[in-house]
């Protein structure tokens, strides 16, 4: 089988850029940093004048609900469509190419790992 990397210094670039997202602890950070950008970016809203076709865009952080209800909804809808499309957890396994028995004389083993 092959190994887990255990460290990040073996990840390419990348990998190196986002691998604190990993550790524990790291979906904290994340929350407190979405809240400072959803804060300054609320309070960004005061520093230029909106130009809106309609009445309601010009009031002071109409977007910022907006996204949040639509947002909302998305997840309801997302969480009622898994209902309706969820299947069993064995749902392939007679179809499937691990449930068939093979005479053992016919199947050629090969050790990948050797």
């Amino acid at each position: 089988m092959k190994k887990i990397k255990d460290s990040s210094a073996d990840y390419p670039k990348l990998g190196k850029l986002i691998s604190w997202v990993d550790k524990p602890g790291s979906n904290q950070k994340i929350f407190y940093i979405l809240i400072l950008l959803c804060t300054a970016s609320f309070g960004l809203e005061w520093t230029y004048e909106k130009h809106a076709y309609f009445e309601i865009e010009s009031y002071k952080g109409f977007y910022a609900f907006y996204g949040f209800i639509v947002f909302s909804v998305l997840i309801f809808i997302a969480t009622l469509l898994r209902k309706i499309v969820k299947v069993r957890e064995n749902f392939y396994l007679e179809k499937s190419i691990d449930s068939e028995s093979y005479p053992d004389d016919q199947i050629q083993r090969i050790d990948h790992d050797a």
